[in-house]
């Protein structure tokens, strides 16, 4: 699992590398244009089972780690379809593409809701 970093705040957030991969592709092409979108998941139940959005915008700093060295082969038919939902009015939401199943996560200190116990 790969680490998405957003903001000056650091939280950080779990991609497999492969998915992480591909949002870096994406997003350095949106911003690049300065599109600004909503980047949109569903949380593992280790942090409530809820769901997550982040606001990426070109002010907003991102850092992504890799936890494997090589990169994979990019999927263009995918980046097209995270292109084209990212413009829709709630952005991209990989909550129900089939490719997220158990891929992505939050890293300990990031995104914990409130109505849930820390543990």
């Amino acid at each position: 699992m790969g680490t998405l970093v957003y903001s000056t705040t650091g939280q950080e957030f779990a991609f497999d590398d492969y998915v992480l991969q591909h949002l870096q592709i994406l997003f350095a092409g949106k911003l690049r244009r300065g599109e600004n979108f909503f980047l949109s998941w569903r949380d593992p139940q280790s942090v409530g089972d809820g769901r997550s959005a982040v606001w990426v915008d070109p002010s907003i700093p991102l850092y992504f780690r890799y936890d494997g060295p090589a990169h994979k082969q990019l999927d263009r038919e995918w980046l097209e379809e995270m292109a084209v939902a990212s413009l829709s009015p709630s952005g991209l939401d990989l909550s129900d593409d089939p490719r997220m199943s158990h891929q992505v996560g939050s890293k300990g200190n990031s995104v914990k809701r409130k109505d849930q116990p820390l543990s």
